[in-house]
């Protein structure tokens, strides 16, 4: 990987710095932006790279959409100026020139559904990442600080913000969703890792006024500007922060004392749905307008969104989306060569390097055209063991790590990057992001990074031999395959999900075909997706054969590769462990087998891998000091190439095919981004991090709103 310049690697040190300090001084802006929707800017300015990092004064002038204009003379809507916040959030992108209203934007998805469609709108985040996971800006909290030891936070809500029925956002409606769904022992919410100190204890909430929110913690706590960033599609896992409380209150019985029995939260958080709810209010740029189950889902402009370009257009530009749902793949490519798509994030419908040459085949009769970002993946398709597998012996050989490097080195990368990846990306042991902070800090971090990404990738079927016979797993019967080392045989099975991409499939057999060249035998396993989570978390799946790695922006707010501590990744019982530290379950049935309790659940070994990462991962996520952070980040990069790997990569930083009508303007292509795209992870929302409501139609009278 080619050393980044000493200027972004300064700059990358600083966002650690910024984050403590919450600093909103704003920035000026010339009169050249200054420009009214409908007269887009010359195209030739869009050569700079990446995001401006500080915030972007407000414009003079304020302009709408022509039809809201309408809606205001008329009297059915307040002038923009009382709509919009006091100081409303400039979108800063170096990339985004004034464009013109209108028009409706076509996307497709799996399922109406589907965690995708969050990831189009970053209206509901507190804080935004901006320049690929680099740098934090405001959001919905406008400034933010902490004591010295980050122990206490102070947020302050962007003055004058509206929810999409032109109602105040306060800070009751954070107060609404911690105290009355998260802390009521009759709503499932449960507290998010956003709320939680570094000790891993709840935070406290107050509200000394109604744009001052005042959180405090047991421990130091300095990640909590990264969370806030993260996760727009959080409404699946109950992570809010802001709820329309002036609505939802109808529906909660604290609040109408008719509403009786325990089915209330149901009720309530369909309510609270935006996504399918038409009704509920909401933060984002658009707002549903009319949700037909399984089928498609309309959106309209909402004229309350808070973000403007640098001209003071309120945005979205289009006025409309619609959302397709196609369940099937080959349907949605085909539709996709036909042109029945103004937009796709390649990720978000299975698309990889071997669906490009035919959609680039089609563009001249659909109507788009090709480009693509660096997905900042860690891993391509990875494979990992069980750590916490139910059979004993087959168990004791997983965690030996010599065992893991020896599949490790028996996998041949180069043919799956040649067949799979078209000879894109570069060959990896298996990371985090190449895109995360800790790595592009300074050349120590980069250091890193290449001694993980390259610890165990070397194809060295001989020294895969090597270790296997160390380890005992040999050919004792000599019927050409090896035992395990008490003699029984062993048979490694590739676990993964039935429905799972041609991508991993592929992946799949090749992993077959070259650990069988070293003696093992091997199969090929698909496992019906509805159970195969349930199989997974109680220990009775071997390995996991169909996933992606790209967690980041950074290794600690997204670490369940970095560190077991949920039931999906490589050590399930332990994490699962984890999550029951600190309450009545974490001592109960200590004399069961813990394959057998419920739920099943194994507590480390004192001083093994895991006790280690969770004890420095506790140490890492309540240090104040970055630059202490970030090495306490590169410790436990020690413990994955000393004990690791735990989850075996493929190719990393692959592009990911985007997709785009050739008439929709402002997307940015790869060189206008600061890391070229990614990181690749639900933390860091793609593309919402590009701020779609300012993409527009060059000629939006063909484009009809739906």
């Amino acid at each position: 990987m080619p050393a980044r310049s000493t200027d972004v690697a300064r700059r990358r040190f600083l966002y650690g710095c910024a984050v403590l300090a919450g600093s909103v001084s704003l920035g000026a802006c010339s009169d050249t932006d200054r420009r009214e929707a409908g007269v887009p800017s010359p195209t030739s300015t869009r050569v700079a790279k990446g995001s401006a990092r500080k915030p972007l004064s407000a414009p003079k002038q304020l302009h709408e959409a022509p039809s809201l204009r309408e809606k205001v003379r008329a009297g059915r809507l307040p002038a923009v100026e009382e709509r919009l916040p006091k100081r409303p959030y400039v979108v800063p992108h170096r990339w985004v020139h004034t464009g013109s209203y209108g028009g409706n934007l076509r996307l497709i998805t799996r399922a109406t559904t589907d965690a995708s469609s969050f990831e189009y709108m970053y209206g509901r985040s507190p804080l935004r990442w901006l320049n690929d996971g680099l740098d934090i800006a405001p959001g919905l909290v406008e400034s933010w600080s902490s004591n010295d030891d980050a122990s206490e936070w102070t947020l302050h809500v962007r003055e004058g913000l509206r929810w999409s029925d032109g109602q105040p956002v306060t800070s009751a409606d954070a107060l609404y969703w911690w105290q009355d769904l998260v802390l009521n022992k009759d709503h499932p919410a449960t507290v998010p890792d956003s709320a939680r100190s570094g000790n891993g204890t709840p935070m406290s909430m107050s509200a000394p006024d109604e744009l001052t929110l005042v959180l405090r913690f047991d421990a130091p706590t300095p990640l909590l500007p990264l969370y806030l960033a993260n996760l727009v599609n959080a409404p699946e896992q109950g992570v809010d922060w802001f709820l329309p409380k002036h609505y939802l209150r109808r529906w909660h019985p604290t609040y109408d004392k008719s509403i009786k029995g325990q089915t209330w939260p149901s009720t309530h958080d369909q309510k609270s749905n935006f996504l399918t709810n038409p009704d509920c209010p909401t933060l984002t740029g658009w707002r549903v307008r009319t949700y037909d189950e399984g089928q498609v889902v309309r959106w309209e402009r909402n004229p309350y969104y808070w973000c403007v370009d640098r001209a003071g257009n309120q945005l979205p530009y289009v006025d409309t989306m619609t959302m397709t749902a196609v369940q099937d793949p080959q349907v949605a490519k085909l539709k996709l060569q036909e042109g029945e798509c103004d937009f796709i994030y390649g990720y978000f419908l299975g698309l990889t390097m071997a669906d490009a040459a035919g959609l680039k085949q089609a563009q001249s009769r659909s109507g788009t055209k090709l480009h693509f970002w660096d997905s900042g993946s860690a891993s391509g398709s990875v494979f990992f063991l069980n750590y916490d597998y139910i059979e004993p012996q087959v168990r004791k050989l997983i965690r030996e790590p010599r065992f893991r490097q020896a599949l490790s080195h028996a996998f041949d990368r180069a043919e799956a990057q040649k067949s799979i990846y078209f000879n894109t990306g570069e060959k990896t042991t298996g990371t985090y992001s190449p895109m995360a902070i800790e790595y592009q800090v300074n050349k120590e971090g980069q250091g890193f990074y290449r001694r993980w990404r390259d610890s165990y990738v070397s194809h060295d079927p001989g020294k895969a031999k090597k270790l296997l016979d160390e380890l005992r797993v040999v050919d004792a019967d000599g019927d050409g395959w090896r035992e395990r080392p008490d003699g029984r045989p062993l048979k490694l099975s590739i676990d993964f999900p039935a429905d799972a991409s041609e991508e991993h499939q592929r992946k799949n057999n090749l992993l077959k075909r070259d650990w069988e060249k070293v003696g093992l035998q091997v199969a090929l396993n698909p496992v019906p997706p509805t159970s195969f989570q349930d199989r997974w978390a109680t220990g009775k799946l071997m390995s996991q054969a169909a996933w992606d790695v790209g967690d980041g922006p950074d290794h600690l707010t997204g670490p369940w590769w970095f560190v077991p501590i949920e039931t999906t990744r490589w050590a399930p019982l332990h994490g699962q462990w984890w999550q029951v530290q600190g309450t009545p379950q974490e001592h109960a049935q200590a004399g069961i087998d813990p394959w057998k309790r419920t739920p099943p659940r194994v507590k480390p070994e004192p001083g093994g891998p895991i006790d280690r990462l969770w004890k420095a991962f506790a140490t890492a996520r309540a240090e104040p000091d970055t630059m202490k952070r970030y090495r306490a980040v590169w410790d436990m990069i020690k413990i994955h190439l000393s004990d690791g790997p735990f989850y075996q990569g493929t190719v990393a930083n692959y592009p990911i095919i985007v997709y785009q009508n050739a008439d929709l303007a402002n997307v940015p292509v790869r060189a206008e981004l600061a890391q070229g795209g990614g990181p690749f992870t639900w933390a860091h929302p793609l593309p919402a991090v590009y701020d779609p409501e300012s993409w527009y139609w060059t000629d939006p009278a063909r484009r009809r709103a739906a």
